[in-house]
C-alpha cells in the first residue's frame, strides 16, 4: 500500500503508484472527499471549462463566451459548496 509523509507545511507527495493509477500529471488538480467513518477519498478534478468550449453547438444561437461559462461554473460550484457546508442533501 503506497504511503506518504506530511510536511510541516501540510503538504504530501502522492506516490507514483497513485499518480499513475489516477493518470495525473504535473499541474493536475485533485480533490479530497471526506466520507463518514473517517474515510477520505482522493480523486482527480478533470479538465477545465476551457476544454468544453465549442463542444456543443446550437444552430442560430451564438455560443457563450469563455468568461460566461466560467462565471456559470463558479456560481454552480459556490452553490454546491454552500449546500455541502450546510449539510443539505
Amino acid at each position: 500500500m503506497p504511503t506518504s509523509t506530511l510536511t510541516s507545511k501540510g503538504q504530501i507527495t502522492l506516490p507514483r503508484e497513485v499518480r499513475d493509477y489516477l493518470r495525473l500529471v504535473e499541474g493536475d488538480r485533485v480533490e479530497f472527499v471526506i466520507e463518514e467513518g473517517g474515510v477520505v477519498r482522493v480523486r482527480p478534478v478533470s479538465g477545465s471549462v476551457r476544454d468544453l468550449f465549442g463542444c456543443i453547438s446550437r444552430p442560430r444561437q451564438p455560443s457563450p463566451g469563455l468568461e460566461d461559462l466560467e462565471e456559470e461554473l463558479m456560481r454552480s460550484l459556490s452553490a454546491e459548496d454552500l449546500r455541502i457546508r450546510e449539510g443539505r442533501e
